[in-house]
């Protein structure tokens, strides 16, 4: 629909000026009747759907608006024979109006392209046979199955079958994913490889690409203080135009001995060039491009207020656990006696530890079989909560676990004191111990994200202060904040203390974001200037941050202060240079150094400028 409006306006404009055309031709022809109906045709073609807008908005609001003034103008230049200046004003008047709809409607592409990238339809695996059926009918645990170039019809897991898939559509990364079992799809992704069977594993309403498109049709409707000002600032500035217009059409006569031709002839041209078109037009075709642009590259603003905060932000505080790091641990170091065969007693270990649900069990156990060493099958193994895990194998206990578990002080000699190495670097290590003492340690951690590092420089480039608030013991803490690069990092930070510290951020600095992906981080976001979720973090964090990095992609929080310091520093220059052109015309026109079709161009052509810059926040190399 708006598609068809951006036309339907655009032809009403082209068909306006066409008109305009003839009607002058006509008028150099001496035909004033024909020239005069042309001119009449130009006004309605191109003014009708201002002039409506102007009049339904003026009854509903009870105040006058910029489209009514523009109206008057026209209508007046023409009143006083000025037939050619007022259709062109009518024609730029609609022909800016037109490129102001079609910014909007660009602004928005990318999420209308979403919605039409939804599948309506999916192929249903049941008691193996498979049907198609619309995905409205599709219940949570359903089976589906998904063709080579198909669009995934809805989030789920994967059950049967490796694939590659293309999560441009969420994730703005054209890299495609490869995807084995128990990996994570979502819907409108495409399948571009082996057909795959999956399991449906959220409704329709609460997909991926549906948070994606509610978000940002949210954010679309929610303007930013700027352009809230703006707007209640033209409801009085046009009242005060009126009472201006309304006097210059005596005034001037008496005061300044001027002509009555001159004096309604430099009255109407004021209502022309004072008219805040410009003005009005300088922040939120700028806003919702930017909104777009981070939807499309993986960013989602959650209204036009957040992009204006999050360019003056000056400190963050970081999460640590699933922000910096990964959120899982896994294997740094693995060290051996020397008497072990290496391949035996690893397979020997993931054979205790794959029957353990623990982080740590699992992460060991993918650490030994990613070398290619097959678990050793059939163990007995008895969990001693709290500690770890053990078994007897050919009469020998074997015991994973603690220090404690193994024996203290063993632990602590093992590799020349290894334990108190790696517990100062920040890792948990596990000790492997038979029947001759400690056979094997092996340190894990929590490792940070790839872009971490390089995520923190930028930010620092950019001026801004990096903490980090975990409630990790200090020793992890440190040995995380001087791997990344952090200013500063605070350990053993419960919620409480991390809203406690928010405070403390927020009267030293100001403006202060919290990025964070937990439920324990969701008050530390509420109560900082703008709130950074990561897009795999939970519902809750996810709902009280106002902005979401999609994908847990780190490197987008640069991007995103980037994109909020450009579309601010595109408003201010848009805001200045409106201002400034309707300043110098209302001095022309007072000095009587301008007629109405220059003031036309002026006024109208800073209406149509600032739009195309306002447009210029849709490009993503920024």
């Amino acid at each position: 629909m708006g598609r068809w409006k951006t036309h339907i306006e655009l032809i009403a404009a082209i068909l306006s000026g066409i008109l305009i055309i003839i009607a002058y031709i006509l008028e150099t022809q001496s035909i004033e009747l024909w020239s005069v109906i042309t001119y009449l045709a130009a006004f309605f073609i191109g003014g009708y759907a201002k002039a409506k807008y102007g009049i339904r908005k003026t009854i509903e609001n009870r105040k006058p608006n910029v489209e009514l003034l523009m109206v008057l103008a026209a209508i007046g230049a023409s009143l006083i024979g000025y037939w050619t200046e007022g259709a062109i004003l009518i024609f730029i008047f609609s022909l800016s109006g037109a490129l102001e709809t079609y910014t909007m409607n660009k602004s928005r592409k990318e999420v209308s392209a979403l919605m039409e990238l939804q599948p309506e339809e999916a192929w249903l695996l049941k008691e193996g046979n498979t049907s198609r059926v619309s995905v409205s009918s599709l219940q949570l645990g359903d089976t589906l199955v998904v063709k080579p170039g198909e669009r995934i019809p809805a989030d789920g897991k994967l059950l049967l079958g490796h694939t590659v898939v293309d999560e441009s559509t969420i994730s703005g990364e054209s890299v495609p994913v490869s995807k084995d079992a128990t990996d994570e799809l979502f819907a409108s992704t495409v399948n571009l490889s082996g057909s795959i069977t999956m399991e449906m594993t959220k409704p329709n309403s609460e997909t991926l690409v549906q948070k994606i498109i509610d978000l940002v049709q949210s954010a679309h409707n929610e303007k930013p203080p700027s352009q809230q000002f703006v707007e209640r600032f033209e409801g009085q500035y046009v009242n005060v135009a009126l009472i201006v217009f309304a006097l210059l059409l005596f005034v001037p006569h008496y005061l300044f001995a001027w002509s009555w031709d001159t004096t309604f002839y430099r009255a109407i041209l004021f209502l022309v060039v004072a008219s805040p078109c410009a003005l009005v037009a300088s922040i939120m075709p700028a806003t919702l491009a930017a909104i777009s642009n981070g939807a499309k590259s993986g960013i989602i603003f959650k209204g036009g207020a957040h992009l204006g905060n999050l360019a003056e932000i000056r400190a963050i505080a970081f999460d640590k656990t699933g922000t910096i790091t990964r959120g899982r641990p896994e294997v740094t170091d693995f060290s051996l006696r020397e008497d072990l065969d290496p391949d035996e007693m690893m397979a020997i270990i993931a054979g205790i530890e794959m029957q353990s649900n623990h982080p740590l069990a699992k992460a060991i156990t993918e650490f030994i079989q990613n070398k290619g060493i097959a678990p050793l099958q059939n163990m007995q193994v008895t969990d001693v909560p709290g500690n770890g895990l053990k078994t007897f194998i050919r009469g020998e206990e074997i015991r994973i676990g603690k220090p404690d578990f193994v024996d203290l002080s063993d632990a602590e000699e093992f590799q020349g004191g290894a334990l108190n190495r790696w517990a100062n670097e920040g890792k948990t290590v596990t000790f492997v111990r038979d029947s001759k003492g400690i056979a094997a340690a092996i340190s894990l951690k929590d490792t940070i994200r790839d872009d971490a590092k390089t995520t923190i420089q930028k930010l620092q480039n950019m001026g801004i202060y990096c903490i980090m608030l975990t409630g990790d013991n200090k020793k992890t803490a440190k040995a995380i904040a001087e791997e990344s690069g952090m200013d500063a990092y605070i350990g053993s930070c419960m919620p409480g203390n991390k809203v406690e510290e928010l405070k403390r951020l927020l009267k030293e600095h100001e403006y202060v974001a919290m990025i964070g992906d937990g439920i324990n981080d969701a008050p530390a976001l509420a109560i900082a200037t703008t709130g950074i979720a990561m897009g795999e973090g939970t519902d809750v964090a996810l709902e009280t941050a106002d902005v979401i990095l999609m994908k847990n992609d780190l490197s987008r929080i640069a991007y995103s202060i980037r994109l909020a310091r450009k579309m601010q520093g595109i408003a201010k220059q848009n805001i200045v240079f409106s201002i400034g052109v309707i300043v110098v015309l209302l001095i022309l026109n007072f000095m009587q150094s301008i007629t109405i079709p220059f003031g036309v161009i002026g006024h109208e052509g800073s209406t149509i400028l600032v739009i195309l810059n306002g447009l210029r926040m849709l490009n993503r190399n920024i």
